[in-house]
């Protein structure tokens, strides 16, 4: 492999090298236009940007443009409103796609000299999601970039060869920056520019290229179902997951499937990469990474990711093994105070999963009278068995029976929410703050909407009815099942959002009930509307047959 290092990317252009394909970009030509870039920066006085651009190729343009003229680089998490107003005094302009941001073709000129970048002077500024607080900046220089893409080659260089790096996590990340920008760069393997964020479009990309990886997260990988063609994306080089814990669940399905485990990173915008692991293993940590923990037993990090003598003080627990490896025990910036109790969230939430019915679980305080925990669970096929078989009542005492084994009765959850899938954000987190104010919030009493296609005027939705419906309290309490007037519901509800329908419900036709609807089942419903007779034709069915069907009739207000 034609290895160039970091700060050497800009020196001697290779137009033989690829970058990326779709369009096609050389790293001759990457390197004139982050040089042409470099020069209208420079002439215009410019030594702060922000950056945020979809396109990956685009974003490394900027980065080297941007170093080589001595401009400092910030890369804010998102473009939200907020987000603007909490770095603007921070920058002297945005480079966005945004129409009214500066753009990459606003300052073409004639390219500066190419010349190795300076290790130490070049900066890079990253933003935390705010997953556990309020955002924060993070500087690094050049230098502790270049050591960890280093390692990543060595590591893992040799299994990936010359594989396309094909990525469904955003550049705008250390794990995304890293991984699908930086260490491809600096091997001389090409890469997408897109940020793929469905199963399917990762599958279509990966049959374009004979030798490929993936940068992926967990909340992806969860979504990887049978519906994929297995045997021809086994020929994945090595699949690389980070941005949150992947369920043992999720890595032992595409350990089956690919016949390889996914490879997880351990990491953080603050410390970069700390440890990886595959399947059940240990974490084992990067090379020259110094462990060592506190009184309260979080890790603490010396790295050469980190500016050199700083000791990272993280807030993870973890139990260092005498071979240096380690296993994660929580977060301890996730305890809470219960009646003057200190209660350890993670610790619940991993009580919680050991048990069969649990996949995974996210705990907040509920803070309504007397504060008490609330548990978000997404449930396995036997958890979901036993909500369908039993009732939620059943599920729930059984969830509090087996926690009470690891707890005082006062750590129990009170309020309990089945989820199809936790809500993680485009960086794989779920909020603190999101966890709470999804207990505060009622039961959902709405299908989610999968998918929806027209054909001539007839609709075709697909929906997943949530397991934890308001309807199902008391219909029937042991033996959960979807009320026939919430389908008919349902169906008028969603006719009227699709097509233009009488406002007035003047009764029903032929209303049939052939097949249950029952907690966590996706369903199909045809929705034909009749306006000559006013009549609005639904059917739901599920993969093997029709579970209700009938007519609605419709009259405009105002119609005798």
């Amino acid at each position: 492999m034609n290895w160039i290092k970091l700060e050497q990317l800009l020196l001697k252009a290779q137009p033989e090298r690829a970058v990326t394909a779709e369009p096609a970009l050389n790293h001759a030509q990457l390197c004139e236009q982050a040089l042409s870039l470099a020069a209208g920066l420079q002439s215009q006085g410019v030594q702060r940007i922000a950056v945020h651009l979809e396109d990956a190729a685009d974003l490394a343009i900027a980065l080297l443009g941007a170093w080589r003229a001595g401009v400092s680089v910030l890369l804010p998490a998102d473009l939200q409103p907020q987000t603007r107003q909490r770095w603007s005094s921070e920058v002297d302009l945005w480079l966005t796609d945004q129409a009214d941001d500066a753009h990459l073709t606003d300052y073409r000129h004639a390219p500066l000299s190419a010349v190795a970048l300076d290790l130490d002077r070049c900066q890079l500024s990253l933003c935390t999601s705010g997953s556990s607080g309020e955002p924060k900046r993070i500087d690094k220089n050049l230098r502790q970039l270049a050591n960890e893409v280093q390692a990543l080659e060595q590591l893992w260089g040799a299994d990936l060869g010359q594989a396309c790096i094909i990525g469904s996590v955003a550049t705008q990340h250390i794990y995304g920056l890293l991984f699908r920008v930086l260490w491809p760069l600096c091997a001389g393997r090409s890469f997408l520019r897109k940020q793929l964020a469905f199963p399917e479009d990762l599958q279509r990309a990966s049959r374009e290229h004979p030798a490929f990886a993936w940068v992926a997260s967990p909340a992806l990988l969860k979504r990887m179902g049978d519906n994929l063609d297995w045997p021809a994306l086994s020929a994945v080089r090595r699949v690389f997951s980070s941005g949150g814990a992947l369920p043992a669940e999720a890595a032992q399905s595409l350990f089956e499937r690919l016949h390889q485990w996914p490879t997880e990173i351990f990491g953080s915008s603050e410390t970069g990469g700390i440890a990886w692991r595959r399947g059940h293993e240990l974490w084992q940590p990067f090379a020259d990474i110094e462990l060592s923990q506190d009184s309260d037993g979080a890790l603490l990090i010396a790295s050469p990711y980190l500016p050199a003598g700083h000791i990272e003080h993280t807030a993870d627990a973890a139990r260092i093994a005498a071979d240096g490896r380690f296993e994660l025990l929580g977060r301890l910036d996730r305890i809470v105070k219960l009646e003057e109790k200190r209660i350890s969230l993670p610790m619940l939430e991993k009580a919680l999963t050991d048990h069969d019915w649990v996949a995974e679980a996210r705990l907040g305080v509920v803070r309504e009278n007397r504060a008490s925990l609330g548990a978000l669970l997404v449930l396995t096929d036997a958890g979901l068995h036993a909500l369908r078989n039993q009732g939620r009542r059943a599920l729930t005492q059984a969830l509090r029976q087996h926690l009470s084994q690891h707890c005082e009765a006062l750590a129990l959850p009170r309020r309990w929410r089945m989820l199809r899938q936790l809500p993680l954000n485009a960086q794989g987190k779920l909020p603190q703050a999101d966890v709470e104010a999804l207990l505060l919030a009622p039961r959902p009493k709405a299908p989610q909407v999968l998918e929806q296609v027209e054909v001539e005027g007839e609709w075709s939705l697909q929906l997943a009815v949530p397991p934890d419906l308001a309807y199902f309290s008391g219909h029937f309490p042991k033996t959960p099942v979807l009320p026939g007037v919430v389908q008919v519901d349902w169906a008028l509800s969603l006719g009227q959002q699709l097509m233009k329908l009488p406002a007035k419900f003047a009764g029903m036709e032929v209303l049939k009930f052939q097949q249950l609807v029952r907690p966590g089942d996706e369903v199909q419903l045809h929705l034909r509307f009749d306006p000559e007779r006013g009549k609005l034709y639904f059917a739901y069915r599920n993969e093997t047959a029709t579970c209700s069907s009938g007519r609605i009739l419709l009259e405009a207000v105002g119609d005798a």
